[in-house]
Parts: structure tokens; sequence; C-alpha cells
């Protein structure tokens, strides 16, 4: 079977990235700022806007918004995943697949962003969203897009995200 990918040029969308055998990379600060470093390098020459993400020990889920008349998201995580391994002095890092979803309205961007900021506690990482450092929820906080104690009820995932 041939795996499809969406296209849509200026669209904002969805991804769930994880590393290979689900291995924690991501345990240390100095592998987020590597990551972090990857994400840089790549969008200096493919510009993105990268609307939320979270990092955790061995996945990231991310919003990105292309440029207008741009789709091509896959050379981006082709550039991301291959500056990271290379750079940490790894191989094998990630699985060679991931997982995106186009988002259709503002509704299904609003639902992912939280489903992101909320992923650590989901997942037993931190019993408050504003305890794990490597989100983006953060920065929401500073712009007065989130309350510091968001997400202190359970927050419905319902047919959002994928790990």
């Amino acid at each position: 079977m041939r795996y499809r990918r969406a296209f849509q040029p200026g669209g904002s969308f969805f991804f769930t990235v994880v590393t290979a055998h689900r291995r924690p990379v991501f345990t240390s600060e100095i592998a987020v700022a590597l990551l972090r470093d990857a994400f840089r390098a790549v969008r200096q020459k493919r510009p993105f806007a990268i609307d939320a993400i979270v990092i955790l020990p061995d996945h990231l889920h991310c919003i990105w918004t292309l440029p207008e008349d741009d789709a091509d998201f896959m050379t981006r995580w082709r550039l991301i995943k291959t500056w990271f391994s290379k750079h940490a002095g790894l191989k094998d890092v990630w699985q060679h697949r991931y997982w995106e979803h186009v988002l259709r309205d503002e509704r299904d961007f609003i639902k992912h962003v939280d489903y992101i900021h909320y992923n650590p506690v989901k997942h037993g990482l931190a019993s408050k969203v504003i305890d794990w450092p490597y989100s983006s929820f953060h920065r929401y906080v500073k712009h007065g897009l989130c309350a510091e104690d968001w997400g202190g009820d359970v927050v419905d995932m319902t047919g959002v995200g994928r790990e």
C-alpha cells in the first residue's frame, strides 16, 4: 500500500514524530537544545511558523504553518531529522515515518494546540502543563493566550492526535 501525504500550500499541519524504537532521546537539555538548533537551521533556509510544539523523551508533537505558496513539509522534516542525527552523533534516531494531519479550521487548530500542550500530563511526565519545560505552552502564557493553571481539569482529547 502506498501512503499518501496531505498537500496544502500555506496550510497548517499537526505532526507526530517518534524516535526509533521509542528510545528516550530527548531526556537531556543538551538533546532538546540540539533539536531546537536543527529547527532553527532548517527554518533559515526553508521558513515555516511553529505554532505549537512539545518535546517529550521519545516523541514530539507540533503544528507548523507553511508559507502561502509552499506545501513541502517532507523536505523540512528530512532536513531536521538529518541535522539532529548528524550533530548529535547518533544513528537510527527516528522512525522512518511520521504522522501529519491538515488542520481544517480554527476549532481543529485549537483542539490540536490543546492536545500538544496537555501531552506531558497525559503521559504522566508532569502533574501540571506549566511544569513541562519543553513546550510552547510557556510562550502562550507569556503572550496572554493561556492562563498558567490551564489544563488543571481533564482536557478533552477525543479524536485528536496520534501517538
